[in-house]
């Protein structure tokens, strides 16, 4: 599984020109199951992501968690993120998981961030959305959790 995660001062996702997620500073994290992607994977990028030290501390150093600032955590899902773009001028897809299992691995992300997090926003599965952040730093860090072979 993949994310990508921004840190932002504010994020927010729009379809069919309604806002349907939104957060003031925090994270706004791409999400994408690949091939093989289980929920076990889905758990442990969860935990690396939450717990992951983007924001400064007092010294200005990168040492707090989203948690520990009690930020916003904005989840969208994207596929794009498992392109393989090794040959030509068109990416492909194969590497991302089948748009079923896709949709049940992200559900159950984000069902168990709520578990863990206090403000979890999302965009919508499979819809064409309008994604705006303002990028803080600019912070942005791909994290990728593959599964055991």
């Amino acid at each position: 599984m993949i994310a990508l995660l921004q840190r932002v001062t504010h994020a927010s996702v729009v379809v069919n020109e309604a806002t349907v997620g939104e957060i003031a500073a925090g994270l706004m994290v791409l999400l994408c199951a690949e091939r093989g992607d289980t929920e076990k994977e889905a758990d442990a990028l969860l935990a690396k992501l939450l717990s992951y030290r983007v924001f400064a501390d007092d010294g200005g150093k990168m040492n707090r968690s989203v948690i520990d600032v009690a930020g916003g955590l904005l989840l969208v899902p994207q596929f794009t993120l498992a392109a393989n773009t090794s040959s030509g001028t068109r990416p492909s897809f194969t590497p991302a998981a089948a748009p079923e299992l896709a949709r049940a691995l992200f559900d159950y992300f984000v069902a168990q961030a709520r578990q863990k997090h206090a403000q979890v926003a999302t965009g919508e599965f499979g819809a064409d959305m309008q994604v705006s952040l303002t990028n803080d730093g600019p912070v942005t860090f791909w994290l990728q959790v593959k599964p055991a072979l």
